[in-house]
């Protein structure tokens, strides 16, 4: 499996899990700001794209060779990256270091997640110190640890969600408020939701 890293201009990732994915990564895409982080970290990228406003003339000309400007100010580095990344092939795409420094930054990558579910039709994950994102819609199963935790974030206020294998069921929660389906908790190995329309997006802690 053709598996790619998105590297984001964030926190730099440091959990084992995240860390694990920079070294098994197909190849790496960065963002131009994360670009410096990522070397000072022992890890060469593939690519780095971008408008390049956060890189130095000197940083822009010795890795000239992997840049890839792309000046739209239309969509912001994340989503040019993985634009880029699509180019490669991916069989799935992993996204790092997107949230962190600034909350905006932060909720605007989270909920990106929904369009790039649609636009890339792989696989997209995005991994923070702490857990996963992902987005998910109509009929969904999920593994997970029998206690585990799961939070779910609607999109739409109009979704409805019938769930089987939580401890709070969603059949009656109108989603008119982000916080209404976090927190839940996982009564079996395996998590059923079923989602009437529109997106949502998952966090799974570690």
């Amino acid at each position: 499996m053709k598996a790619y890293v998105i590297l984001a201009d964030g926190d730099y990732p440091r959990h084992p899990a995240a860390v694990e994915l920079l070294r098994s990564a197909s190849g790496i895409v960065c963002c131009d700001g994360a670009a410096a982080k990522l070397i000072e970290n022992g890890f060469v990228p593939d690519a780095i794209v971008g408008d390049m406003d956060s890189l130095n003339n000197d940083f822009q000309q010795k890795y000239r060779e992997i840049i890839h400007r792309d000046p739209d100010q239309e969509t912001n580095d994340l989503t040019k990256a993985v634009y880029y990344t699509l180019t490669l092939f991916p069989d799935k795409i992993y996204i790092l270091g997107a949230t962190g420094l600034r909350e905006d930054h932060t909720l605007g990558n989270i909920s990106l997640l929904a369009s790039y579910s649609e636009k890339t039709g792989i696989p997209v994950e995005m991994y923070t110190d702490y857990g996963k994102f992902f987005s998910i819609e109509g009929d969904v199963e999920i593994s997970m640890q029998k206690g585990g935790q799961i939070s779910l974030f609607a999109l739409d206020p109009r979704t409805r969600i019938i769930s089987e294998g939580l401890k709070f069921p969603l059949k009656e929660v109108i989603f008119d408020c982000w916080w209404k389906g976090t927190l839940n908790e996982a009564t079996s190995n395996l998590v059923r939701l079923s989602i009437n329309m529109g997106k949502v997006i998952v966090f799974q802690p570690f």
